[in-house]
């Protein structure tokens, strides 16, 4: 068992909350928010994602924004890509990380890529080729990691085969986030998922993106932690959501998160103050309370 009381952070609010927003926010609002966001001290800021205006809008400003936020020392401000071309426009924009993301579930693979979770893998080549030669560390998402939206319930052991698909491709390169899309896992199922995962990465190498839908996900932390998981996404304002997951409420809030972990001595090295500051503006750019 890991005895580290240190937590990472990556807050991923103005990639993976910002993108479901009806409403285009002004790229001057997506850099006013990711600055409020560096000020707390985040080692990793996801801050948009590469892929194509005609399938999310909401990110067609994404060479802009990365142009114009003021990147503070010590956090890595990454980005999504889904192909070949989304990492030449992320390279160009100075992109600290490059995130691929598949799932563990073929319905929703279809329906958010249009392609198998085979072809979806084979489409990252060319995206990892380039990050390696860049030198730049690569995330893999798998979405789905324990309910889907079209199939119901999702096995570990077919998260585990996607997981493994992933290390083939990258040669064990690449940092496995596993994404409970439908925010709908209690800590047993959790627990389970580590369990299968840990087979193949350690847990040390293992990031957890929980959303909060049935309110159950700061428990999940928790099972999390005695697991070993020391490393966790979250959005600032509980900002998020799914547009390929009907039902789907925002990511786990940020700020919650901090309490939570704060409370429970352990460390993050982020400033709660700032958070709140950041969801102060993440509020007023969509006109909702806090998730937090």
């Amino acid at each position: 068992m890991i005895e580290s009381r240190l937590v990472r952070i990556t807050e991923v609010g103005p990639r993976d909350g910002l993108q479901n927003e009806s409403g285009i926010v002004p790229a001057t609002e997506k850099i006013a928010l990711v600055d409020a966001l560096g000020k707390a001290g985040f080692p990793e800021i996801e801050v948009t994602s590469f892929v194509s205006p005609r399938w999310v809008p909401q990110l067609a400003d994404a060479a802009e924004v990365m142009a114009g936020i003021e990147r503070r020392p010590g956090t890595v401000y990454s980005v999504l890509c889904p192909n070949e071309k989304g990492v030449e426009r992320a390279l160009a924009a100075d992109a600290g990380k490059i995130s691929i993301f598949t799932a563990a579930s073929e319905s929703f693979c279809q329906r958010n890529l249009n392609a198998t979770i085979e072809e979806s893998i084979e489409r990252f080549r060319p995206v990892v080729d380039a990050a390696r030669a860049a030198s730049l560390p690569l995330r893999g998402y798998v979405s789905c990691v324990v309910e889907c939206p079209y199939e119901g319930l999702i096995t570990p052991e077919q998260v585990g085969e996607t997981v493994r698909r992933l290390l083939a491709l990258t040669d064990g390169d690449i940092e496995i986030a596993l994404g409970e899309t439908l925010g709908v896992a209690d800590p047993d199922q959790i627990e389970q998922l580590l369990e299968e995962v840990e087979i193949d990465v350690p847990i040390s190498e293992i990031d957890l993106h929980l959303h909060d839908t049935r309110g159950r996900a700061l428990s999940c932390v928790a099972r999390a932690l005695e697991c070993g998981i020391r490393a966790f996404d979250s959005s600032c304002a509980g900002l998020g959501g799914c547009p390929y997951a009907p039902g789907a409420s925002g990511n786990l809030a940020t700020e919650a998160l901090l309490e939570f972990l704060h409370a429970n001595e352990w460390a993050t090295g982020v400033d709660r103050a700032a958070v709140l500051e950041a969801a102060a503006i993440a509020n007023r750019i969509t006109g909702r309370d806090s998730g937090g």
